[in-house]
């Protein structure tokens, strides 16, 4: 099936597997539309489950993709999928941009995110917008650097993504992806596999009354292209210099491209 998905991309097609996973299966309404009322429904508890449910690593997985950009040394910054600006408040203590914007689908997450800036005295610096990733409403050529944390997957067409933020960066600009990925290692991958796929799913059900938000993770990350399939999908985009770091044993991946000069 991976074959089947990278072929398919180099063909034309603008589909790939993980773009057909809902929250709801159900449902009439697009991934789109789908996404951004799971992320209202749990914005209250996103922040909790994160730390709960990794054990706080995500917050290292997060410093490590942000100084991945630090030879570039970014003024102006884009984060897609900011949701409650974890990323972008990060980035404002690692790298010192002049300007921080962050946009998501999910209100709910940006109203959460807004009364943390107001909170760390950040509203001059980090600015939060409703923003689609597929229709990123700035210029060509507008940002430095763009980072996404964990939101590639919640992409409703990947490619049209990946294009718009190729378009709205400099040249020379970085994208840092940080994005969950299935381990292969024996022992490990059962392990991944039942905690992800059960008692993730079981505590987000316990904690914030939605089970779902943590089965479609589950389901998401196993679509997902991953590694050098990723690379490939970044290569054909037209990023150059693309990199795949694996973290904590390969649940985790950081990916960067670069807009050629």
């Amino acid at each position: 099936m991976k074959t089947l998905i990278v072929q398919g991309y180099l063909c034309g097609m603008s589909k790939f597997a993980h773009d057909d996973v809902v929250p709801d299966i159900a449902s009439d309404k697009t991934k789109k539309e789908q996404v951004a009322a799971m992320f209202d429904t749990i914005a209250g508890r996103y922040d909790f489950l994160n730390r709960f449910l990794s054990a706080g690593i995500d917050i290292s997985w997060r410093k490590k993709m942000l100084r991945k950009l630090k030879p570039l040394n970014p003024k102006i910054m884009l984060d897609v999928a900011t949701g409650t600006a974890d990323v972008a408040i990060m980035a404002e203590s690692i790298l010192h941009p002049e300007k921080i914007i962050g946009i998501d689908i999910s209100e709910g997450m940006l109203s959460l995110g807004r009364e943390k800036l107001v909170k760390k005295q950040l509203t001059a610096v980090i600015e939060l917008q409703s923003g689609d990733s597929e229709a990123i409403n700035f210029p060509d050529n507008t940002f430095d650097a763009v980072t996404v944390a964990f939101g590639v997957r919640n992409f409703q067409d990947l490619e049209k993504g990946l294009q718009e933020i190729y378009r709205v960066l400099k040249p020379g600009g970085m994208l840092s992806v940080l994005e969950f990925s299935k381990p292969t290692l024996p022992g490990i991958e059962q392990l991944y596999n039942l905690y992800l796929g059960i008692i993730a799913p079981e505590i987000a059900k316990m904690v914030s009354k939605n089970r779902d938000a943590y089965q479609y993770l589950n389901d998401s990350v196993k679509a997902f292209p991953q590694g050098k399939e990723f690379l490939q999908i970044l290569n054909s985009i037209g990023f150059k210099q693309n990199t795949c770091n694996k973290l904590s044993l390969g649940i985790c991946n950081i990916y960067t491209g670069t807009k050629p000069l």
